[in-house]
């Protein structure tokens, strides 16, 4: 199975950057199948073939970046590989992964604290 194909890298184009975003569109959705990691993309670059997104692998759940390349060469039992979910549908990542909902909630209040201080913030 491909990883990556050309509609999905375009999507990724298309979406674009989501740095800024507390809560960013999950693309693409990866997966050991004969484990528990778990890869969600919320970004791709087409010039060091990276994502960017939420990684889940034994016991280790953050926000990295992964390599496409080393994904695909990644080796399972029984010849397996890493999939791509192709059941997912894109999705906010509070909707995929529901236990980040308090994190990307307090992230927003702290964006929506600074916005009003700046707000309030006397000329000088």
């Amino acid at each position: 199975m491909k990883l990556l194909t050309p509609e999905l890298q375009q999507r990724f184009d298309e979406v674009g950057d989501q740095a800024e975003k507390p809560d960013p569109l999950v693309i693409a959705k990866f997966f050991d199948p004969v484990g528990s990691a778990i890869w969600y993309a919320t970004r791709y670059n087409p010039d060091n073939n990276q994502c960017y997104g939420y990684i889940t692998v034994k016991g280790y759940n953050d926000w990295g970046y992964f390599s496409m390349k080393a994904l695909q060469n990644i080796k399972r039992p029984l010849a397996m590989s890493i999939k791509r979910d192709l059941s997912f549908r894109e999705k906010p990542m509070s909707e995929a992964v529901p236990a980040l909902k308090p994190q990307i909630r307090e992230t927003q209040l702290q964006r929506a604290r600074k916005e009003t201080e700046k707000e309030h913030e006397p000329e000088r």
